[in-house]
Formats: C-alpha cells, sequence, structure tokens
C-alpha cells in the first residue's frame, strides 16, 4: 500500500503511513496514519481519520495527539472531523492541518502530481499545511510551497521506496 503526502505544492508517495525526522542521527517520527477515512456509518470502527502527531509549536510548546486525543496540556485548539485534524494556536492562526482529501479533490491537484498518483494509486491522498517545528527544523507547508528550514520545494511529485523524512539537508525517501 502506498500513501500520497501532499506538502506545500508538492507530494510524496511512499509505502508507509509514518513522516519521521532526522534529530541529531535518530529517526523521530512525528507522524502516522493509524486510520484513514472511509464513507461508513459515523459508529462504524477506524471510519475516521485517525493519527498520532508529535510537534512543537514555534515557540517550543509540545503538541502531542494520541490518536487524535490531546497527550500533553496546550492551549492550543484540536478541531477534528472525519477527514480533518486541525490544531489552531491560541491566537486563532493554524499550527498544522492534516486532512484526508476526497477522490475527486486530489484529482484537482496540480496535473504533474495527478499524473503520479495515476500510476501509483496510492490508498490515500493526506494534504498537510502549518508552520511548526520537528526538532531543530522548522516546516512551514503552505499551498504554494514547502520549507524546511530555509529550503524550498515547490510543484514537485516524487515517489520513493522508504518512509518520508525530512533532515537538515531537506526531504528524503
Amino acid at each position: 500500500m502506498k500513501y500520497a503526502f501532499v506538502i506545500g505544492s508538492n507530494a510524496f508517495i511512499v509505502p508507509s503511513r509514518v513522516i519521521s525526522y532526522d534529530n541529531h542521527g535518530e529517526d523521530t517520527q512525528f507522524l502516522r496514519i493509524n486510520s484513514i477515512y472511509r464513507d461508513l456509518p459515523p459508529t462504524a470502527e477506524n471510519a475516521l481519520l485517525n493519527i498520532d502527531l508529535i510537534i512543537k509549536d514555534t515557540d517550543g510548546a509540545d503538541v502531542i495527539l494520541v490518536s487524535n486525543k490531546t497527550a500533553t496540556y496546550t492551549n492550543h485548539q484540536v478541531n477534528i472531523e472525519a477527514n480533518s485534524i486541525q490544531i489552531l494556536r491560541a491566537d486563532g492562526s493554524m499550527l498544522i492541518h492534516v486532512h484526508q482529501l476526497y477522490d475527486e479533490d486530489a484529482m484537482a491537484l496540480e496535473h504533474n502530481i495527478v499524473a503520479e498518483l495515476a500510476v501509483n494509486d496510492p490508498i490515500v491522498v493526506i494534504r498537510i499545511t502549518g508552520n511548526f517545528m520537528l526538532g531543530d527544523l522548522h516546516i512551514r507547508a503552505e499551498n504554494e510551497k514547502l520549507l524546511v528550514n530555509d529550503t524550498g520545494y515547490a510543484t514537485s511529485a516524487m515517489t520513493g521506496k522508504n518512509q518520508l523524512k525530512f533532515t537538515a539537508e531537506g526531504v528524503a525517501l
């Protein structure tokens, strides 16, 4: 099974539901997809997007979700919908948004991304936007670009045989 992560205007298609980062030589998980949204009755087991998440806000406060439940006390607001988890700062600005795209929304992305999705046929397309920290790495994912520290990525589609990983040098697959 392949997972497509759309971060900024970039798609990363990998065989892993986990995204990690290099934390001083140690591979550290920051996002894990536990289950994806399925169009089932709302009471069905595993019918909703469910994640584990470990990040910091840009002020250094830990933000940890385990199965969509807050595991650390913060002033952040967590908004959960069937296919979306959004975490907002106390001022209402977005920290991170993890959003499972519907098929028709995924097929409306940039042409090169849609072509890679058609070739690789991932089971799900997850869009991630936000402005947060992973250890010493500053991640800024907007609709048009992805910045890992000051290294920018725009409108690319990459496939890999390993999990997606952020490093000081950029993105590794």
